[in-house]
């Protein structure tokens, strides 16, 4: 399924506004990649095991983003949005998506 950040798509004109769409994914960082991010906090440097769970939870968000989309009936999503946020205590990562589900 196309999903986009415009709100429009490039020539293919929108034929019907199906509704706005979100999903969320929060996914637990474990112990040992919290000490590895606050050593990495310390010493400087781009912590990839978080990286790796940021990545997954996005993508699980769009999945989800994508399947509330097809049960309104639409094939596209316009007017993507990710919000990215740390949720509770203890590394609790949550990735938030929205947009608009279209038929194009």
């Amino acid at each position: 399924m196309l999903q986009t950040t415009t709100p429009t798509v490039e020539g293919h004109p929108i034929k019907e506004y199906k509704g706005i769409v979100s999903a969320q994914s929060i996914i637990g960082a474990n112990v040992l990649k919290d000490f590895m991010a606050g050593m990495r906090d310390f010493f400087g440097g781009r912590s990839k095991a978080y990286e790796k769970v940021y990545r997954q939870a996005k993508e699980d968000a769009l999945r989800e983003l994508a399947e509330e989309a097809v049960k309104l009936g639409g094939n596209a999503i316009v007017g993507v949005r990710l919000d990215f946020e740390s949720a509770g205590t203890g590394g609790m990562l949550m990735v938030a998506a929205s947009g608009t589900a279209v038929v194009i």
